[in-house]
């Protein structure tokens, strides 16, 4: 049996949330996906949900993505963990941090799919 992909999806703006799941969704039919609205729901979530994947904001309020990103790879290593961000200055601390991958959000979307691909398959070997 093959196990439904996991993802947990992270953003401090509700719309953006949606506009992801809705993105994932759409690409990864088999995909589980859930949200939080912080750093630090992204680690709870992490600690219940135990995505396969995370797609996490780097700039929010209370923790931010970065920091949160160093939580979750540290007490979950094998979790993958694509850090988006509207700038590009957050691409150096973030994959210090343990990110998997760095994806502006300015970028077209196939370059978050390849890059959810590329852990999906990873995931799944």
């Amino acid at each position: 049996m093959i196990e439904q992909l996991r993802i947990l999806v992270v953003d401090d703006q509700p719309r953006a949330r949606q506009s992801l799941k809705a993105l994932v969704l759409t690409w990864l039919h088999l995909a589980e996906v859930t949200e939080a609205g912080t750093g630090v729901e992204a680690v709870q979530q992490a600690e219940q949900f135990r995505p396969h994947i995370v797609i996490m904001d780097a700039r929010m309020p209370e923790l931010g993505g970065v920091e949160a990103t160093r939580l979750i790879k540290a007490k979950w290593p094998e979790t993958h963990v694509i850090v988006l961000s509207l700038y590009p200055e957050y691409r150096a601390d973030a994959l210090a941090a343990g990110a998997d991958a760095f994806v502006g959000k300015g970028e077209p979307p196939e370059r978050l799919l390849k890059m959810l691909m590329a852990a999906a398959s990873d995931k799944s070997n």
